[in-house]
């Protein structure tokens, strides 16, 4: 399964770490998968013009998909995805609140009454390497 560099513009030479992302559970292989990671606290779960955010998508796939963020500067960051089954680029809700379309969040971070919190999702990632696991949730 192919990976998708993406991120802050960076340098080949640029320091920091290779941080890749498997996405399990995806329910069919219709529409994308949304990817964000952001130390952004106050900008969680969204990535669009957020400074310093790493953002991608990969066409779905039923079971699973990957994607690889590279230079990733040590830090406090939350990763948020969507799988968006209709690719219309919103999470599309059934009366107003529950999601329609599959959703998960780093450190499989509850949903409640909306997307968790940055410090519930949140983990430390250093300058070294890492491979994480973020299982996708539905809930129609």
């Amino acid at each position: 399964m192919p990976a998708l560099p993406a991120g802050p513009a960076a340098s080949a030479q640029a320091p920091g770490a290779t941080i890749t992302i498997t996405v399990t559970d995806l329910r069919s292989a219709k529409g994308i998968v949304r990817a964000c990671m952001t130390a952004d606290e106050h900008s969680f779960p969204r990535c669009r013009g957020v400074a310093g955010a790493f953002g991608a998508t990969a066409q779905a796939r039923e079971g699973s998909v990957s994607f690889t963020f590279r230079h990733v500067q040590p830090g406090h960051y939350a990763i948020a995805l969507l799988h968006d089954e209709n690719n219309n680029g919103k999470a599309d809700r059934a009366l107003g609140m529950m999601p329609r379309e599959g959703f998960g969040f780093s450190r499989d971070a509850k949903v409640r009454m909306g997307p968790p919190s940055f410090s519930d999702a949140a983990l430390d990632l250093g300058g070294k390497d890492r491979e994480l696991t973020i299982r996708m949730r539905y809930m129609l």
